[in-house]
């Protein structure tokens, strides 16, 4: 069997959910980088992996190619079963789900790189009004997400109970990217707390972007 194979970017929010997950897990893999700035994503050694040009990409173990972050998650977390990612009963594991999905599909694509760019390029977004696009769009769903965690009896040391998982991986992500743009977090207490805990462990530490071969 082949080395497992993560191709990533050391400050990609969704790779950095990957290499949690891969950590926690205690899998070893090859780390192989592109650099999104510099378009190396979009050149066709990497397209012939990923037709998106997007990160992050898994090679498995037989070849097989996975591709968007929560869908590899879930597969990892069929493959190693512990520690699990998802609670056993089917309403926590659609807890968890809900709340990792807030963060994955209504901040993040939103504010990807590529939109990012797009907002330079085709409406001529100074840095200033990116800033405050990325800010309003963290705070349209992180008001909401803190009000939740903070009401239910669910939440605990983590996001859900007192053992890290998939929302946990998510929220650890998204907050790391909030401290490039200066996201205010002072109205955000729950989540601040949850991700200050998840950063005290191995697994987030070493997935961290700084800790990356590829970081700046």
């Amino acid at each position: 069997m082949s080395e497992i194979v993560l191709h990533n970017y050391f400050r990609s929010s969704t790779s950095y959910r990957v290499r949690i997950a891969l950590e926690m897990k205690g899998l070893s893999y090859a780390y192989v980088a592109h650099h999104l700035r510099h378009g190396e994503h979009r050149e066709p050694p990497y397209l012939a992996v990923n037709p998106q040009g997007l990160v992050p990409a898994l090679v498995w173990t037989d070849g097989h190619v996975l591709l968007q972050s929560l869908a590899i998650i879930e597969f990892l977390d069929e493959m190693v079963p512990e520690p699990p990612l998802l609670p056993a009963d089917p309403l926590g594991r659609a807890r968890v789900r809900m709340l990792a999905q807030m963060i994955a599909c209504d901040i993040h694509p939103v504010n990807n790189l590529r939109i990012l760019t797009s907002l330079r390029a085709v409406f001529g977004a100074s840095d200033a009004d990116v800033a405050n696009w990325f800010r309003h769009w963290v705070n349209e769903t992180f008001e909401p997400l803190e009000k939740i965690l903070a009401e239910s009896p669910e939440t605990g040391r983590f996001c859900h109970g007192d053992a890290p998982g998939l929302a946990d991986i998510c929220l650890v992500a998204q907050v790391a990217n909030n401290a490039r743009f200066d996201v205010d977090m002072g109205p955000y207490p729950v989540i601040s707390r949850i991700a200050a805990n998840c950063m005290e462990l191995p697994a987030f530490i070493k997935a961290a972007p700084k800790n990356q071969p590829d970081a700046e």
